[in-house]
């Protein structure tokens, strides 16, 4: 069992890169000169917070705290499509590397919370749950109480002031960093705006939002889908009622409120003032249709504080809030490059699954592409280019009146949506008063909420919607409860970066698959599919460059990821695509997360997240979710370590990959005429099985593996069994002596029998390739 030691203390963190320098530059030592800097601070505390981890024999990351921040960012165009590329087999990269670990500074004003470091160190296959459960113990340690807003409104009070945020003052400074005020700008607190001001007013609803001056529909269509699920606002907005305002206690007001947003893995606490923008006394950004209501404003001021200033928001993307409010993840759907319009089949598959996510409490937005000359330009139908909407209702509506809707099968697919100006709807069929509502029932348009007024809100029918719109954003809820009768995930979280070294064995920043000598020089990440076949979720999420707009450097870097099918023992870096084989790949775009959602069969991938570019330097965070625990970790070593005892048992020699793709011509073995063979690879004492194929004389094993060998002369046997009930019976064997030459291509060979100094033939042939190499990290 895993062991946790933990010794509080406070670490004042200081700035942590040198002046002049990139904080991503690695210095002699193969660190950061951020990395230098916590440890030098650490080296000198007298007590600091540890993690030792004992069944990883390693300290986790004993270096002093770190955090971690991310912000929004707007959809990019991909450059690449790595569907196209395919890595050579004859590619000579060797590639070696050394473990990193990470270190992120979330600056004082966005969190009031210390958390402890991550592991460093990946997981042995041995022991993966035992980690798994210790991660899970950190994770839980870091979900505590955010102090700093109570401690300071207690602080405002106390002193009978208001509260006023110097981190995110008054002033132009907070509004904008390149264009000039849209007028005379004043800054006003809720009281001077209105006689009766609330914090929310008759609960929360997506007719509150109205986007006002600011280019952020994309940010209010996410505010809009929020408002639909109290479960997910509730967590943005912690306990709401007691930051309202309180007529009859108006002393214990302080001006002060606070939300929560889910940043880079953490969910962090954002305090603010409720000084906002107004022009001739009404709000300049975002704003309520109840004139006393300002939870939209306040949460949008919190929101922009994240990104430095209001302007920061003005073009981003929807999923990016999205998973911003929730701390799932999002998934981008191209709605011509699926054909939704014209295939009716995946049209109505679709239908399906968006409207099990919204009944699963997810959230979704869509959108028509524009060129930027043509945003927010209308359509004939009402609809605006380039502009975000929030779905807010999907229904199967049933036709007809009376007795006649209820035995009628003939049912209508719509779809409800919300533009975020709050006015301005599609005026085709379905729309608010269009003659197809008379095929509905009273009592079906009175359970669909069904008004004639131009508030926004509006329906389509589904084929309709897949005609005129082309891009969704889908934020499902992805549970992880084992407690719960949905579909239970289990997630795996980790944080690297591409980082820069001279030193092939150190730099981390090789940039796309067209690289090919550098490709592989990317961190690499391993994980198992357990079950015959699982549905795998895959997101790669970088740091938000929003931020740093005010000095020019706000751009995302272009970023993808591919996923290879790998030998089922693997435990060491790749060096060399040989036998793996591509089972996924993601195009590179500037979006702060790249998403992939697969179903994948049983066996052992490797995940390469890169840039485009080679030395593109950058933080990032992946998540994957499966079925089953997926043991998802880091991989940091390049071949086996160099142990003392390695002097009396021999170290490694030589290491040989071989891929069995299959047999043919086997021996039936029961009276129907058929089996279940299963392979096996016996090598210098160890063992890898493939799965059992059902029923049949010709299987397909496409079984890979991987061994470091002290004795290259000691031959492998591969094995061909037949799976019984009573005891399995052998079918024939291949010997794989140290004679056996490599080839480029797969080779046939003979089974025989066993046990014999000159074997008989037996029935059947297996084919397969062997590459052997004496330079360890030749694969």
């Amino acid at each position: 069992m895993s062991k946790l030691v933990i010794m509080e203390t406070i670490v004042n963190v200081m700035p942590l890169n040198k002046p002049g320098e990139d904080y991503r530059t690695l210095d002699s030592n193969g660190l950061t000169y951020r990395q230098a800097h916590l440890r030098l601070i650490s080296n000198q505390l007298s007590s600091r917070r540890r993690e030792e981890c004992r069944c990883c024999n390693g300290a986790l990351d004993g270096r002093g705290p770190q955090d971690e921040m991310g912000q929004l960012t707007g959809k990019g165009k991909p450059v690449l499509d790595s569907n196209t590329l395919v890595l050579n087999d004859d590619s000579d990269d060797e590639v070696t590397g050394a473990q990193r670990s990470l270190d992120r500074k979330l600056p004082e004003k966005y969190v009031a919370v210390q958390k402890p470091e991550r592991c460093q160190y990946s997981p042995l296959p041995s022991h993966g749950s035992i980690c798994g459960d210790l991660q899970k113990t950190l994770s839980q340690s870091r979900r505590v109480k955010f102090p700093r807003y109570s401690d300071l409104k207690q602080e405002c009070v106390e002193e009978k002031k208001l509260f006023e945020d110097p981190e995110f003052p008054a002033t132009d400074k907070s509004l904008f960093f390149q264009t000039s005020s849209p007028g005379r700008v004043q800054w006003k607190r809720p009281k001077d705006i209105c006689d009766d001001p609330h914090l929310i007013v008759e609960g929360i609803s997506a007719h509150d939002l109205n986007q006002g001056s600011l280019g952020n529909c994309w940010f209010v269509a996410a505010c809009s889908c929020l408002a639909l699920k109290s479960e997910l606002w509730d967590k943005v907005i912690p306990d709401w009622k007691e930051q309202e305002w309180d007529s009859h206690h108006p002393e214990n007001y302080a001006g002060i409120f606070h939300f929560r947003f889910w940043l880079f893995g953490e969910w962090v606490d954002v305090v603010v003032d409720d000084l906002l923008p107004t022009i001739n006394g009404k709000l300049v950004y975002c704003h309520s249709n109840m004139g006393n209501e300002f939870w939209t404003a306040l949460l949008e001021k919190a929101y922009a504080k994240l990104s430095a200033c209001y302007q920061s928001l003005d073009g981003g993307n929807t999923a990016d809030a999205m998973v911003d409010f929730t701390g799932t993840v999002a998934e981008s759907i191209d709605l011509e490059k699926g054909e939704y319009a014209t295939n009716i089949a995946a049209q109505m598959s679709l239908f399906e699954d968006l409207l099990n996510v919204f009944e699963s409490g997810g959230i979704i937005s869509c959108s028509i592409k524009a060129e930027p000359s043509e945003r927010e330009t209308r359509l004939s139908e009402g609809l605006v280019r380039g502009h975000a909407y929030s779905v807010t209702s999907i229904r199967k509506v049933r036709l007809g009146h009376g007795l006649q809707a209820f035995f009628n099968t003939e049912k209508m697919f719509l779809i409800r949506m919300r533009n975020p100006w709050g006015k301005t709807e599609w005026n085709g069929a379905w729309s608010d008063s269009s003659k197809e509502w008379e095929r509905v029932g009273s009592v079906e348009r009175n359970a669909l909420g069904l008004t004639v007024k131009n508030n926004g809100e509006f329906w389509m029918a589904f084929n309709d919607w897949c005609r005129y719109f082309n891009e969704v954003d889908v934020c499902r809820l992805i549970n992880t409860s084992l407690l719960s009768i949905q579909k239970t995930w289990h997630e795996a979280m980790h944080f690297s970066s591409w980082t820069k070294h001279a030193d092939p064995l150190h730099n981390r920043c090789g940039g796309s698959v067209n690289n090919r000598l550098t490709f592989l020089q990317n961190p690499q990440f391993v994980f198992d599919v357990t079950k015959e076949e699982d549905e795998v979720l895959i997101s790669i999420q970088q740091q938000d460059m929003k931020i740093h707009r005010q000095v020019g450097q706000g751009n995302n870097l272009y970023i993808g990821f591919v996923v290879f099918k790998v030998e089922l023992n693997r435990i060491y870096r790749v060096h060399r695509i040989v036998t793996q084989k591509v089972e996924a790949t993601i195009t590179y775009t500037n979006t702060r997360t790249v998403f992939l959602r697969k179903v994948l069969p049983q066996g052992r991938y490797i995940l390469i997240p890169s840039t485009f570019r080679p030395e593109d330097l950058g933080e990032f965070m992946i998540r994957v979710f499966s079925g089953v625990n997926s043991g998802c970790r880091e991989l940091t070593q390049d071949k086996p370590k160099m142990r003392c005892w390695n002097v009396c048992l021999g170290y490694p020699r030589v290491v040989t990959q071989i891929h069995i793709y299959g047999a043919n011509g086997l021996q039936s073995q029961d009276s129907s005429g058929g089996a279940n063979p299963y392979v096996i690879i016996y090598c210098e004492g160890t063992s890898l099985q493939s799965r059992v194929q059902s029923d049949t004389l010709e299987p397909v094993f496409d079984l890979r593996g991987i061994f470091y060998r002290k004795k290259p002369r000691k031959p492998i046997t591969v094995q061909v069994w037949n799976s019984y009930t009573v005891r399995d019976q052998f079918m024939g064997q291949v010997i794989l002596g140290a004679a056996l030459k490599d080839t480029t291509k797969p080779q046939k060979l003979q089974l025989h029998k066993r046990g014999q100094e000159v074997a008989e033939d037996m029935p059947g042939t297996l084919t397969l390739r062997v590459v052997t190499s004496s330079e360890l990290t030749a694969m």
